[in-house]
């Protein structure tokens, strides 16, 4: 993709969008990704949600549930989104800052050291993904959510008493699963049960109930970044594409409401902003939003490129 009015609006933000453009959409060389992605620890986002961590290692207080949603956990999950290098010295500095603090969930959960998570699917498949990304290992993460894995494939976090999995816990322990999966001198063979977690959502074609075919929550149809938790549409082949997977025909409907979305100017809505507390606003619910325009023009790159 050539420089164009839409491009150049992506440009014209923080270096978390602009080093994706780059190597997305642009295919601009290594060394110029690199040069802008290493901005994220120093301007714009990225370098303030770091200097909000306090010397206790934590962000707003708390690992999770904090009372205002603004969390350890939300943040470095958040930070992970923008794409901060984890080789960086800042974000080395924040990840020392964790682990020289003992962080841990509390005496509810026998004071587990917050990077070995806690009970709950959403949260362990979250807590994995950003110790994988910054380069904690925890083996014994990656074992508790395989062997939490549901018959029908997927994963909830209220089982029991639940029988059947949840999408959003689901996609959370997929993230956690692939950044696993990627990390080196991770031991424990997680593909398998991730590619069974892949094959839950792919027979619901995304978004379907497989009882009835019907669509399960009208609200997965709606964009919203930082997604925290919540399931869309949009998350579910944003983390396929990252996969490299080839898409097959179960995602044709999901491709198809993403295009019918793009509006006159190429652009996608931030449709459904989560409630709950931030540090900051990065974008505004209602309107164009270069988050969700980025993910879904790569998501359109990665299926058009299959097809």
């Amino acid at each position: 993709m050539e420089h164009t009015p839409l491009t150049n609006w992506l440009l014209d933000s923080d270096p978390a969008i602009r080093w994706q453009v780059k190597r997305d959409l642009l295919k601009e060389s290594p060394e110029a990704v690199a040069l802008e992605r290493a901005k994220i620890a120093t301007e714009g986002w990225g370098a303030r949600l770091l200097e909000l961590q306090t010397p206790d290692g934590m962000w707003g207080g708390a690992v999770w549930q904090s009372p205002d949603w603004i969390s350890t956990m939300d943040t470095l999950v958040l930070l992970r989104d923008l794409g901060i290098d984890p080789q960086s010295p800042q974000a080395r500095r924040a990840i020392e800052l964790v682990l020289h603090n003992n962080l841990t969930w509390g005496p509810e959960f026998g004071d587990s050291p917050f990077f070995e998570g806690e009970e709950e699917a959403c949260i362990n498949g979250r807590t994995l993904a950003v110790g994988a990304y910054f380069g904690v290992n925890s083996d014994k993460l990656a074992q508790q959510l395989v062997c939490e894995q549901m018959e029908d494939g997927g994963w909830n976090c209220y089982t029991p008493p639940s029988t059947r999995s949840s999408f959003h816990s689901t996609i959370c322990v997929l993230e956690g699963l692939l950044e696993y999966e990627n990390m080196p001198g991770a031991t424990i063979d997680v593909a398998a049960p991730r590619k069974r977690g892949e094959e839950y959502l792919l027979e619901r074609q995304l978004f379907r109930s497989l009882s009835t075919g019907e669509v399960v929550n009208p609200h997965w149809l709606e964009f919203s970044f930082p997604t925290r938790w919540h399931y869309d549409v949009l998350w579910a082949l944003d983390y396929l594409r990252r996969t490299g997977v080839k898409p097959d025909a179960r995602v044709s409907e999901a491709v198809e409401l993403i295009k019918q979305k793009q509006d006159s100017q190429g652009r996608w809505l931030l449709e459904n902003p989560h409630p709950g507390r931030v540090h900051f606003t990065m974008e505004e619910g209602g309107q164009p939003s270069r988050w969700n325009t980025l993910r879904a023009l790569q998501v359109l790159d990665w299926y058009a490129a299959a097809v």
